[in-house]
């Protein structure tokens, strides 16, 4: 098999790193120019596992951190204070893909004429051929984006900390990008999001993250380049098929369309029973390594790391989070299948390695890469799901969506269902980083500020047992059931997925408890629903075995009548005590 040969790179001007913070003086790094050919000298790469990975070239800061997943994990001091004691987080999943109003994956649906985005893009912008995705950033106009209000009303809310979308799979940058030319301070609003999103946050001391989604764009915009199968435009390409030379004379002239779309990506060499296989069954790793595109892909793995690597120096995050649908990015398995390099260990030692040669603050970094396998040195993701049990190994948050992961009229909110799920979370010793979808004028819609204002009255009575918390010998007690595919019984659990009537319909009784044990090492015991007046609870978990001294219920000054049995610890509800959603008994 013939290996890849890397780009030679041509470092120029020479000045400090604008994270303001002190750096030796480092080269500024110029991005060479898109390949757009296939190289069809090579051939198809049928198998991601025969493929060896490319050492990347693009630059990285030095310092004890090397490029591999293993010394990440030797090198990392441990979790800093700040993650745990935060726990529960804002993912400002937002950007102009809300225009849409059509849910997740707006750019990418509007061009599948069966989607319900590709019909409401025809009544909002008109046919993909003619306004397409790029127009809509053009249009883009997020007139009541107020940051000091929405970080006011999510501090309000009870969460300690912001996880912003950088880019999402539309490739469009929301900041002054250096190697993206479509990004906010260009075309649409003309505003740098993450700048003033991470200026608002400082004022409530809340941590700044950002998250990059463009990994796999390579094959999630592939929809771009095609066309109607039937109808009045049946045949005529999608604007993705454009070319810079077409942008003479109009709005994005000197913009290039592949800048922005990639190219599009072709599989005539791969079989399936006699027909190509479908790009999404590519992407999701049954063949194939970016087809005959391998110079673009290496072109393509550079730009996707420098634009982190441009954020990391210019705005200095707490944390990152990258996002794909496999262990790490261009891992060569499913949507990481487009090149398998070491680009993603790369960017998070990088990132590490700057924030150690920091003389004026200690090392308190954190990198989250969706669903990495375990490693001290870097945290994973659980998408709409739970750890089976606890999880002390590795750093990790839950990332849920309420509704939907970009806005669309309809979702359903419930204050109640977002606070079991922080308890289905933390008592597995993890975080939860929930997704609140602003509008597409940048505003919070009436129901999820009356969600949100329900959240943190409760936070505010039940936060001690979460804000720094960690997970007791065991995450919780109650009442079972069978599990469809091992025919278990386990412990019922909130439905995971994005967060909806379903969740919120979902009920719990007083035998339902989830365990905590607080920064100021009590336990604290949730029953996941409010009990009667002079109603028993007994909480099995706590018998005779564990010497009890005192048992107080969080936002009640009534002494509680409360006994410690063989079968477990009885506690009696008071009477006159105004509860929601769960209640905390705190036990020490």
């Amino acid at each position: 098999m013939k290996r890849v040969h890397s780009f030679a790179f041509i470092s120029l001007l020479f000045g400090l790193l604008n994270a303001g913070y002190a750096q030796k003086k480092s080269p500024a790094y110029v991005l060479p120019p898109m390949p757009v050919k296939e190289d069809k000298q090579l051939g198809f790469i049928a198998n991601p596992a025969d493929f060896p990975e490319v050492k990347m070239d693009f630059p990285m800061a030095s310092g004890p951190f090397e490029p591999t997943w293993s010394s990440i994990d030797k090198n990392y001091p441990g979790e800093p204070a700040w993650w745990r004691d935060a726990k529960f987080g804002i993912f400002i999943h937002w950007g102009p893909q809300a225009a849409g109003k059509s849910g997740d994956w707006y750019a990418r649906r509007l061009y599948e004429p069966n989607q319900d985005a590709y019909k409401n893009h025809l009544k909002a912008y008109g046919h993909p051929s003619e306004t397409g995705y790029k127009d809509v950033l053009h249009q883009w106009n997020p007139s009541q984006w107020d940051p000091a209000k929405l970080v006011q009303a999510y501090y309000d809310a009870g969460f300690r900390y912001a996880l912003v979308v950088g880019v999402h799979h539309d490739n469009y940058d929301l900041w002054n990008s250096k190697y993206q030319p479509w990004n906010s301070v260009n075309i649409g609003p003309k505003v740098d999001f993450l700048a003033k999103w991470k200026a608002e946050l400082a004022k409530h001391n809340m941590r700044f993250g950002v998250a990059f989604h463009h990994e796999y764009t390579w094959w999630w915009y592939q929809t771009a380049f095609g066309s109607d199968n039937s109808g009045p435009k049946a045949g005529v390409p999608y604007d993705g098929n454009l070319t810079l030379a077409d942008g003479k004379g109009k709005w994005w002239q000197g913009l290039d369309p592949k800048r922005l779309y990639t190219i599009p990506l072709h599989y005539n060499t791969v079989d399936s029973n006699g027909k190509p296989y479908p790009i999404w069954e590519i992407a999701h790793g049954y063949q194939g390594i970016f087809g005959n595109n391998l110079n673009y892909a290496h072109w393509y793995a550079t730009q996707w790391a420098m634009r982190i690597e441009d954020v990391v120096d210019h705005y200095d995050p707490d944390f990152i989070y990258t996002d794909g649908n496999s262990t790490q990015p261009f891992s060569g398995a499913k949507s990481g299948s487009g090149y398998k390099c070491d680009a993603g260990a790369r960017v998070v030692a990088d990132f590490y390695n700057k924030a150690m040669a920091r003389k004026d603050k200690p090392f308190d970094k954190v990198s989250i890469i969706k669903f990495l396998p375990t490693n001290r040195g870097a945290g994973r993701t659980f998408e709409g799901s739970y750890p089976k049990d606890i999880k002390s190994d590795q750093l990790w948050m839950a990332d849920m969506a309420v509704g939907d992961w970009f806005y669309q009229p309809g979702f359903y909110y419930d204050a109640n269902m977002v606070i079991h799920a922080l308890l289905e979370y933390v008592s597995r010793d993890g975080n939860l980083t929930l997704c609140v979808s602003l509008t597409p004028e940048g505003a919070i819609d009436s129901g999820s500020a009356a969600m949100l204002k329900d959240i943190g009255a409760w936070m505010k009575i039940n936060g001690e047992g979460i804000y720094g918390s960690h997970a007791w010998k065991k995450l919780g007690e109650g009442e079972t059931i069978i599990d469809s595919k091992t025919k278990e019984a386990k412990l019922k659990t909130l439905p995971g997925g994005k967060l909806g009537k379903k969740h919120a319909d979902f009920t719990f009784s007083t035998k339902d408890f989830r365990f905590t044990v607080g920064k100021n090492s009590a336990l604290y015991a949730y029953c996941l629903t409010v009990p009667k007046p002079g109603e028993t609870l007994l909480i099995q978990s706590i018998g005779t075995d564990t010497k009890v001294k005192s048992v107080s219920l969080l936002g009640s000054d009534t002494p509680l009548k409360w006994e410690q049995k063989t079968e477990g610890l009885s506690i009696v509800y008071p009477a006159n005590v105004d509860e929601k959603f769960a209640v905390a008994f705190k036990i020490e």
